[in-house]
């Protein structure tokens, strides 16, 4: 009888171990979203859902390799930013998720490390939609001027812009520019060449990957709205919201910070970065290129 009691406990411990073993398997990020639910809930505006920001992270992560292997919280971080911002990440270009690499400096004696993380992108669209939350602006929009197009403006007492845009190929990009109409009859316009949106390009921290290498006109577009930005009438917390642009969040439960205050490289999707890699930012680039 002690040999079978022996025996039932040690089954029994050995089942127990089981369980606490599956319990104790790291959960995939589908599981870790579903468990935001109650969070994202009280997070997002009333014409969004957990289920559809869920799904739609979902896919963004699924179709990008890199977001796969960063870590967990800074992708959540990312996701709760989002619910935050009533922003949807993806192909419709309102914020990206874009992955890139950060040193951890190794301590008493240890190599530097390298590890991925999600840096939280406001896109195009996303900066037009936050803008029309003011409710002071009657429209805004941005466009990218060609060689072959039709354009001049003009600053001073009487600013003036005109574009007329050619038919058929137009010709390389020259130009970017924004135009803010407000609703008590003003306007606001902001011209870019093409010199200026890369020096923006070449200050950022995801120069060479995500929407800037996907996307370009949009994130020109993008680029000359957030310099105009400034002149606009938008409340304190649209402009907070606005801040989040190039941020990461290490968790849910941590403020958004800066990627200008971390040490990080911008590496294309397809390099792994090795502990001889040399940081290039000069000093002066150690802030976000919108300041």
């Amino acid at each position: 009888m002690a040999k079978n009691e022996d025996i039932r406990n040690q089954l029994a411990n050995k089942a127990a171990n089981n369980v606490q073993q599956q319990e104790e398997k790291p959960k995939t990020i589908a599981d870790y979203l579903a468990s935001m639910q109650p969070e994202l809930q009280k997070a997002l505006p009333e014409h969004m859902t957990p289920e559809r920001l869920t799904r739609i992270a979902l896919t963004t992560i699924r179709s990008n390799p890199q977001l796969q292997q960063c870590s967990p919280a800074s992708l959540l971080g990312a996701v709760m930013q989002s619910a935050q911002l009533g922003l949807e990440p993806g192909l419709i270009g309102h914020c990206y998720f874009v992955p890139f690499n950060k040193k951890i400096k190794g301590q008493n004696g240890e190599k530097d490390k390298w590890t991925k993380e999600v840096q939280f992108i406001i896109g195009y669209k996303g900066m037009i939609d936050l803008a029309r939350r003011s409710g002071h602006i009657e429209s805004i929009y941005s466009h990218v001027v060609y060689e072959k197009d039709q354009f001049e403006y003009e600053l001073g007492l009487n600013p003036k812009l005109v574009h007329k845009p050619a038919t058929g190929h137009r010709g390389e990009m020259t130009h970017v520019y924004a135009v803010a109409h407000f609703k008590d009859g003003g306007y606001q316009f902001e011209v870019f060449s093409k010199e200026d949106v890369e020096s923006v390009r070449l200050r950022s921290k995801s120069k060479d990957s995500g929407p800037w290498q996907t996307d370009y006109e949009e994130m020109a577009k993008k680029t000359v709205i957030r310099r105009m930005w400034k002149y606009l009438p938008i409340s304190i917390e649209i402009q907070q919201f606005a801040a989040q642009d190039e941020t990461v969040r290490k968790d849910i439960t941590q403020e958004a910070k800066s990627v200008y205050d971390e040490e990080v490289l911008d590496m294309p999707y397809s390099v792994e970065p090795t502990l001889e890699s040399p940081n290039t930012e000069q000093a002066d680039e150690n802030r976000s290129p919108f300041d």
